[in-house]
């Protein structure tokens, strides 16, 4: 498997798994009354489903973007750039007088 498709998958379950913490917790907490609704619903278990899948798209995404921008190289070390300054003259001009 190419390195990229194993970085991408590994992050996507990265952001389900937290999608499944954070469903978990919405429930426990009963935020928004989510728990009573959904176990008093006959409807409740896809409901449920519905509920982790949507936040496991949005938490995978937003591992994986997480995880590209820290791939980036730092460029502290670099020194500065554009190679090395050559002098140049530059004739001077008097200014006007009005």
């Amino acid at each position: 498997m190419p390195p990229i498709v194993r970085f991408y998958i590994l992050n996507c379950l990265i952001g389900f798994a937290v999608a499944g913490v954070f469903t978990g917790m919405v429930f426990y907490f009963n935020v928004a009354n989510l728990w009573h609704l959904v176990s008093r619903s006959d409807i409740g278990l896809m409901a449920s489903f519905v509920f982790f899948m949507l936040n496991g798209i949005v938490f995978a995404g937003v591992q994986t973007a997480i995880a590209v921008m820290l791939l980036a190289d730092d460029d502290a070390d670099d020194g500065p750039g554009g190679g090395t300054p050559v002098p140049a003259r530059v004739p001077a001009q008097r200014g006007r007088s009005d």
